[in-house]
């Protein structure tokens, strides 16, 4: 992944989310339902991705420089989609439900986008407001998202962490 190719950290989350939303269509379109859980396996993998840098780096990096709220509430939204996400990773495309859970999970994503990219008060354009650099974020994030696809290659990677919700066994 090369550096230029994103011109700062949003650039390199929306670039995520684009090629998310591409692969949930994709799932839509398969024909065979062997085809459709491979590609919910590449989307629960890119979106395991994306929340652990968005976590670990983009999120930390705005606390205390944007709204709360907003901030409390995208953590909130990640769980939600790790819940569905791990329990699609732990089914099979020939489960009852499977088809649904995606569709649910597509859906949480779309919402989730909408919060970050909306225009004027969206986390995006809030952190755009911050004086935080936005080209030594890119570059932390791409450093951890390229061992992350590495890690995702070699063994897998493990469950989706909640951070903000309480799971409580049933």
């Amino acid at each position: 992944m090369a550096k230029a190719e994103y011109s700062d950290a949003i650039a390199l989350l929306k670039a995520d989310h684009r090629k998310v939303e591409e692969l949930f269509e994709q799932f839509e379109k398969a024909a065979t339902g062997k085809k459709k859980g491979d590609i919910a396996h590449q989307i629960c993998t890119e979106l395991k991705i994306h929340t652990l840098i968005e976590e670990e780096i983009f999120y930390p990096a705005f606390e205390g420089k944007i709204e709360a709220d907003t901030l409390e509430e995208a953590y909130v939204e990640h769980d939600g989609a790790k819940v569905l996400i791990n329990d699609i990773e732990a089914g099979s495309w020939d489960d009852k439900f499977y088809e649904a859970k995606v569709k649910v999970l597509s859906e949480e994503i779309k919402h989730h986008v909408h919060e970050e990219e909306m225009r004027g008060e969206g986390m995006f354009a809030q952190c755009r407001a911050t004086d935080v650099d936005l080209i030594v974020l890119r570059d932390q994030m791409l450093a951890r998202k390229e061992e992350l696809v590495v890690q995702a290659k070699a063994a897998g990677l493990p469950a989706a962490k909640p951070t903000a919700v309480n799971l409580i066994p049933s």
